[in-house]
């Protein structure tokens, strides 16, 4: 009988991030962990390369999904025009300016691929680093899917390369400041050719990146 290949795993989000060199181990830091992150790698080099990047960087969104679950619409429209090979983004705030939070996820099975929270912001300023953070992700898998946004005022901030907030600039909003600002940049200095698409809300229902809040 071979010999079963030992596995390490690397905990990004969990109870406590880290390696483990056994799943028992792992489950323990995931188990009842909202959005934990987590990944198998073959060996304790990849392992402890992979714990020191971006967990992003780790998703191959090459592999298609076999699940055929796809987000139910609350609208009366059809959905068959919707391209569920690609990515769904959204933001929400609790006020505005207040609590903000983005994410991104497959639109054809709903899982979160990525997930910020601010403790001040605005939900387009949100939403517009949404799509920066999808196309950036994107280019580093070097992957084309489309991303789907419910937001025109991000679309458009997108397109002219600016986010035109009014949020205040204080000693609360200045790192989130410094990721528009970085957004920004990004897309002045990267040529990509992923389509940003508006999600068709009346016709679809709610973006399956929604946080259900409304």
């Amino acid at each position: 009988m071979a010999k079963k290949k030992k596995k390490y795993y690397v905990v990004w989000q969990g109870h406590q991030p880290g390696i483990y060199d056994s799943w028992t181990d792992c489950q323990l830091q995931i188990k009842a962990f909202p959005g934990a992150k987590y990944k198998s790698f073959t060996s304790a080099e990849e392992a402890t390369l992979a714990f020191r990047s971006d967990y992003n960087d780790f998703i191959d969104y090459s592999k298609k999904s076999t699940s055929s679950k796809k987000p139910k619409a609350s609208g009366t429209g059809s959905q068959k025009d919707i391209i569920w090979e690609s990515i769904a983004v959204d933001a929400a705030c609790g006020g505005n300016p207040g609590r903000m939070e983005y994410q991104g996820v497959d639109t054809k099975t709903g899982v979160q691929l990525f997930h910020q929270k601010f403790h001040v912001g605005t939900n387009n300023v949100g939403e517009f680093l949404a799509i920066v953070h999808g196309l950036a992700m994107l280019e580093r898998q070097g992957i084309e899917l489309p991303i789907y946004s419910d937001s025109r005022t991000a679309m458009l901030w997108v397109k002219k390369k600016k986010a035109n907030t009014t949020l205040a600039r204080n000693s609360s909003t200045a790192f989130l400041y410094q990721l528009v600002t970085r957004a920004e940049n990004w897309l002045k200095t990267h040529d990509f050719r992923v389509p940003i698409l508006k999600w068709d809300t009346k016709s679809w229902g709610e973006i399956p990146a929604d946080f259900g809040r409304k």
